[in-house]
């Protein structure tokens, strides 16, 4: 699976853009079909850096690689996948959690 199409790319807010946002969007979502980890991604940088929220053993706001993403294996050759139904989402309103953003 192709993480990021072109188009996703330039629908991405650049780095540092949503710094005053109250509440960003998440645009996009990643997921272990295996595990419980989850990454959405408010910002990117167009090549391999986003800037987003990130729900595994802990959840924190942060930044993550496309490049990592892509090269993570689970159990059978599972891979990272991208959510391709996710729709552009509030962060105090991801996973339910009720998140502080200010």
């Amino acid at each position: 699976m192709n993480l990021m199409t072109d188009e996703l790319k330039q629908q991405m807010p650049a780095l540092y853009s949503q710094e005053h946002e109250g509440d960003p969007l998440a645009r996009v979502k990643f997921f272990t079909p295996w595990a419980g980890w989850t990454w959405y991604g408010i910002e990117f940088d167009g090549e391999d850096l986003f800037f987003g929220f990130v729900d595994g053993l802990d959840a924190e706001l942060g930044y993550f690689s496309l490049a990592e993403l892509e090269t993570i294996q689970g159990p059978g050759g599972l891979r990272i996948e991208r959510d391709l139904y996710f729709q552009p989402t509030p962060l105090s309103k991801l996973n339910g959690r009720q998140l502080s953003v200010d």
